[in-house]
This record gives C-alpha cells, structure tokens and sequence, in this order.
C-alpha cells in the first residue's frame, strides 16, 4: 500500500518554476491532473511521446506533493542490464559479490521518503519486470546478501513512450505490473497538438539563453514567428524545438534569432479558404478532422486513457471508438484499459 498523504500546497502552482510553460487547452487540462496526482500519494504512470516532458512532469508531481522535501530518484530502466539490476534497485551489503567492497542503499534506499521515478519503464527485460513486480505491490525488497526484507516509503512514477497494452499483447511486458503501474495515468499531449505553445515556448527559450550566454537582448525573427504559428508535426516535440531555438541562437549574428524552419505542410483550413485555394469539399473535411482529433484527445485525457470510459463518455460503441482513436494517431497518448 502507499503511504497516506501528509500535508501538500494548496495554493496555484507556478508551472513557470516547474519548466511546464504553455497556455493551450490541452496543455492546461494535463497540468490540472499533474496537481491532482500530486495531492495524493499513489502510483502515477505518465505517457506520451519522446520530447514531450515526461521527467518534468515526474519532478512536478513531487515538489508539489508532501513529499517534496524528500528525494527525487530517477532510474534510466534502457540502461539497467539484468546483470547488475538487483544490486543497483535494492543495495546490497558487503561481501555479497566479488567487488561488494562495502555496503550499498541502492537507488530505493536513496529514495526513501521521496519519489522513485522509473523513465522508459517499457524497456525492462522480463528479468527486470519479474525482479520489480513483487516490489511496485508491496513496496518490500531484500538487499542481495541480506537476511533482512526492507520496506521502501516512496512514492512510485513511471513514464513510458509506448503502448504498454500493446506490449502486453505481443507479450512484452507484464500484464501484472502494467496494472500495478497503471493507477493514476496522466498523457502529455504532443506539441503538435498545443495550440499556440510553439510560439510560447521559443520566446521564452530565446530569453533563457539571453541570459545563458549575457548576450545583447534578442527576439524571434518575423519569419520565425509566423512559421511557428502554423501546424507542424514536430517529431521530437518540446526538446525539438528548444534544439532548434539553442541552434539558431548559437550561430545566428545580429538581434533576430532565425529558426529557418521549413514551410509547414497544410496550412489551417479557415486560411486556406481566404486564399481561395482549398475547395469547401477540402475545407469541410479539414475542419472535421480537426474538431474529431481535438475532441478524442479531451475525452481520452478525461478518462485518464481509459478507451472503455473515454467511449462511454462520448456515447460511442468502443470498437468503433478504438479506430477513431487510432485513425488520428492518438493510441499512444495514454495506456489504454478495458477497466
């Protein structure tokens, strides 16, 4: 069982200090569950694409939960070979293998009283799944060389970029752990779907360097600003774009900093037909596609990436809900759960 909640911040969190910046629907209505998973001590898993930042999210939840004066642990689960999982999660005492030259906490010992976070938990062996599943119900782990059953007070956060029922399907990952994983989720929305944030963010990445680097103030050449405005698929989301932005700050001379990005494809319909490009057939459908994704992706946030509910709350049957959601794209903003 998790620890019962101690006291937490009741006032407005400032995202800003969090490095959680944007003002878009989709954006605010994620960081109003990162608030509400913070006021209770359970298991958080949050999912969403690589960029979108899911380690911010982590760290969010922690310092605006009781635990925030304890520590934040993060564990890299791609850079945990099976060899040394054991010794590296639970600690081990001296002696216990050749080069034990002394005791060890582990990285759940370094976490106790604080968040445990496990980035890319989809990239554990099975060996590592079995090794942590008794662990994530319980909280209780034994020291490689110890007698002794520890219990761990951390709070437990884990990300993923994947379709963990997906991975349950192909057989691999653990449907036991995903479902001990899997209480509170919460999906960060790609940046493709944060209206407006594009903009936000470069601006605010261009005066964080100004201030990196003591350079003469700078802002966003007018070509930039328009580029940013129109749709882009941005691939590596958040951290693509503030690559982009350190980039062209680094090599670009003078006060306008120049992303050069290339020209969007597609351009929103309502400007399409001002020019008078996009015949009303085109137009029409442009527009339903748009209203459908950004409504599938409320409903699924709502529902916590619940299909089942999410179907339910749209008054749709869930088959024919599943393909509207994999038609735009979406299967992977959160698990999806039959519960």
């Amino acid at each position: 069982m998790n620890a019962p909640l101690r006291d937490s911040p009741s006032t407005a969190p400032d995202w800003a200090s969090l490095n959680l910046i944007g003002r878009s629907a989709s954006f605010r209505a994620t960081l109003g569950l990162l608030q509400q998973c913070a006021g209770v001590d359970a298991t958080v898993l949050l999912c969403g694409e690589t960029g979108t930042g899911k380690e911010l999210a982590a760290r969010a939840i922690h310092y605006l939960s009781a635990r925030r004066s304890g520590p934040f642990v993060p564990v890299n689960c791609g850079a945990l070979p099976d060899s040394i999982l054991e010794a590296e999660l639970f600690g081990h005492t001296k002696g216990a293998f050749t080069d034990a030259r002394s005791d060890s906490r582990g990285l759940i010992g370094l976490a106790q009283g604080g968040t445990l976070f496990f980035d890319e938990v989809d990239s554990l062996s099975p060996r590592a799944q079995s090794a942590i599943l008794r662990f994530v119900q319980d909280r209780c782990y034994r020291p490689l060389g110890s007698a002794r059953i520890e219990r761990a007070d951390v709070r437990l956060v884990a990300a993923t970029n994947a379709d963990l029922d997906d991975l349950v399907r192909c057989g691999r990952f653990r449907q036991d752990l995903l479902f001990r994983l899997n209480l509170l989720a919460v999906a960060l929305p790609p940046l493709r779907e944060r209206e407006g944030d594009a903009l936000l963010l470069a601006r605010v990445f261009v005066q964080r360097l100004v201030a990196q680097y003591r350079s003469e103030p700078r802002e966003l050449a007018a070509a930039s600003v328009a580029a940013l405005q129109q749709p882009r698929p941005w691939p590596g989301n958040v951290r693509e774009l503030e690559h982009g932005v350190h980039r062209a700050f680094l090599l670009q001379r003078g006060d306008a900093v120049d992303l050069r990005l290339p020209a969007a494809a597609g351009a929103p319909a309502a400007a399409a037909m001002a020019r008078g490009d996009r015949a009303f057939a085109d137009a029409k459908a442009a527009a339903i596609r748009d209203f459908e994704r950004s409504y599938l992706h409320e409903v699924l946030q709502r529902a916590g990436g619940n299909l089942s509910l999410a179907a339910r709350i749209a008054g749709k049957e869930r088959s024919r809900f599943g393909k509207l959601v994999r038609k735009h794209g979406l299967h992977r903003a959160g698990p999806v759960s039959d519960l």
